[in-house]
């Protein structure tokens, strides 16, 4: 795992040694080595973070440049590296070392930009290639690795995180209005977007080429969700089955490490069988981490890992986690230079810290809710799509009026009335949003438009495909959107600032395809179970006693969490910001409502994007 930045334009657009700065401003993504490299004209220059995890020599040393003069950088892992270099050998390609880096560039040698293709892992690279004085890039299929872009100083300059950019003193922080409407509806900024004014994010599964003198980069989409294949009629016995042979092969690359390494044990269903598969595969005793909230038993797993660990034979470790304090929300502010505002960042930032104290690697859980039906949401949609059948198209009208006009806008259960208006797609889309699109001109005084306020709900209307059925149609949506942008994101930011690798077997390429392709919507969720191919699965795996059937999540008591104290320090420091940005009405509403859900959502989210804005000096 690494961190990477670049540029790509006209001689000495970008100094080097400002270059230095912009690299080292995001030094947590790696800090065991750095470099930089610069074509001989000054017009591309690319620099590299290393956090050496395979290949820990200098051979796996970044800028890396190929014989035949291409040069990359790179963030991630290609977990088939092993397999592409035999291929590559085979063809009469030699190597000097051993990192997937160096394969990554032989792939691109041999292929082309379609190498992306053949590549299955987690990634974000850079590639210059003076022979077509091109500079190309790419990203995963999930999103796992960020990779931020921008038209600047008459070139393109790229990196791995925000706050590289914004080294730049000529950068532009100016807020976006249109971005702001996407974080106050869904807690982040999706797609190519990003909350600054200029800036893009490339999407996951896409590549960028830009040849140097070109007005704007080529973007284009690389990979996609495959369709629905009709269901066969194959037992949840017979595909879980065939899900165990692949999550198990996931997860054998995915060990595969020249550091120590662990595994992150929640309790829960996707963590345990990931740590079940890995006891299987590994070599070695699989050592696990638990985290505790000794002060919040309700929320606590704790006695549930044990007992998984206990089952499994592992090496098991719990650590208590901290309480919030004002100097961790400005950490967590200054880290997510692109706000998201979800609270449990905090529980897994605190967990990074510590597990990184012990290993360099983890695998974890992430993807199994969006890849195998494993949300409340998704229950609720098939109630709602039965209800919507069942009422004429005026009942339902009236309904979503009554809402709008008379419920409380934080008020629990206002969003699902107003999603029984419009087609099961529409609804998906309504459901998403934490702030109806109605009420953001009186959340915040920058949005007055009624085209500002309409744009969050029809583009994530645009990922539904209606075609998949329910609850299909919304775990598809799910991965385009809230894995990307907040779960990965959340992972990414709090996992790096800690230097620490966090890998995701769910999110494997061969995984994904099964769960999209070969599972038919009866065996994800019904409106009585949920994630019933894992289940199936655990029960295989995991002991007997362990109750699989409840869903806790990775989450805090963030209502407690933010003590007064908090609140009153975040109110004096980002006074000026929180004039920008939110109206008074709306931040007495913040302030005094005794909703769990509207602290998380609304104040949390509110206090990461002022006091980001403060961090940065960033301009409405």
């Amino acid at each position: 795992m690494c961190g990477i930045v670049g540029y790509a334009g006209v001689p000495g657009g970008l100094p080097p040694a400002l270059l230095a700065e912009m690299r080292d401003e995001i030094r947590h993504r790696g800090p065991d080595a750095d470099g930089l490299w610069a074509s001989p004209e000054g017009a591309v220059a690319l620099g590299h973070r290393r956090l050496s995890i395979i290949d820990l020599s200098p051979t796996g040393a970044q800028p890396m440049l190929g014989p035949g003069g291409a040069v990359v950088v790179f963030n991630g892992e290609i977990y088939n590296h092993e397999a592409l270099r035999a291929e590559l050998a085979a063809q009469g390609r030699t190597f000097r070392g051993r990192s997937d880096t160096e394969v990554l560039l032989a792939a691109y040698e041999a292929w082309g930009e379609r190498c992306v293709e053949r590549l299955r892992g987690m990634f974000a690279f850079a590639l210059y290639d003076p022979r077509r004085r091109t500079l190309f890039m790419a990203r995963d299929r999930a999103g796992e690795k960020p990779l931020y872009w921008a038209p600047h100083r008459g070139g393109l300059v790229f990196a791995s995180e925000l706050k590289a950019l914004l080294r730049d003193p000529q950068f532009p922080r100016r807020l976006s209005p249109a971005a702001l409407a996407h974080y106050l509806s869904f807690g982040y900024v999706p797609a190519e977007e990003c909350i600054l004014q200029g800036v893009r994010k490339l999407r996951p599964a896409h590549c960028l080429s830009y040849a140097l003198g070109d007005a704007a980069p080529r973007i284009w989409r690389y990979w996609d969700l495959p369709a629905a294949e009709r269901d066969s009629g194959a037992s949840a016995a017979q595909l879980s089955g065939e899900l165990e042979e692949l999550l198990a092969a996931a997860v054998g690359e995915q060990l595969i490490a020249d550091v120590p390494l662990a595994v992150l044990l929640s309790g829960g269903v996707d963590s345990s069988i990931v740590t079940a598969l890995a006891a299987r595969v590994s070599a070695h005793r699989v050592r696990t981490f638990t985290v505790t909230l000794p002060r919040h038993p309700r929320l606590d797993e704790q006695r549930f890992a044990k007992a998984v660990a206990e089952h499994l034979g592992t090496e098991h470790v719990e650590l208590p986690l901290d309480e919030s304090s004002v100097d961790l929300v400005r950490t967590l502010a200054r880290q997510y230079d692109e706000p998201i505002a979800d609270s449990s960042m905090i529980p897994t930032y605190l967990l990074s810290r510590t597990v990184a104290q012990h290993c360099k690697v983890v695998l974890g859980g992430d993807g199994g809710d969006e890849l195998f039906g494993g949300y409340h949401a998704y229950q609720a949609a098939l109630a709602r799509d039965r209800l919507r059948g069942a009422l004429p198209a005026a009942a339902r009208g009236l309904i979503a009026y009554l809402a709008r006009h008379w419920v409380p806008a934080d008020a629990r259960g206002r969003n699902s009335l107003l999603a029984l208006q419009g087609s099961m797609a529409d609804g998906i889309a309504q459901v998403a949003l934490w702030t109806d699109g109605a009420d953001l001109r009186q959340a915040s005084p920058l949005l007055d438009s009624r085209a500002a306020a309409a744009s969050p709900k029809a583009w994530r209307r645009e990922q539904v495909e209606a075609e998949r059925g329910l609850p299909g149609a919304a775990m598809a949506a799910d991965f385009r959107s809230y894995l990307p942008e907040d779960i990965l994101v959340k992972v990414d930011r709090a996992s790096m600032l800690s230097s620490l690798e966090v890998r995701a077997p769910f999110l494997d390429q061969r995984v994904v395809e099964f769960a999209f392709r070969r599972v038919p919507n009866r065996l994800r969720a019904t409106r009585d179970e949920r994630k019933i191919l894992l289940k199936q699965l655990a029960r295989r795996l995991l002991p007997p006693q362990l109750d699989i059937d409840r869903k806790q999540g990775f989450t805090i008591p963030i209502a407690q969490w933010l003590t007064p104290a908090i609140v009153a320090a975040w109110q004096e420091e980002c006074r000026a910001q929180i004039r920008e940005v939110v109206s008074e009405r709306a931040l007495g509403r913040l302030l005094n409502s005794r909703n769990p859900m509207a602290s998380e959502h609304g104040l949390f989210g509110m206090i990461m994007l002022t006091s980001w804005m403060r961090e940065y000096g960033i301009a409405v």
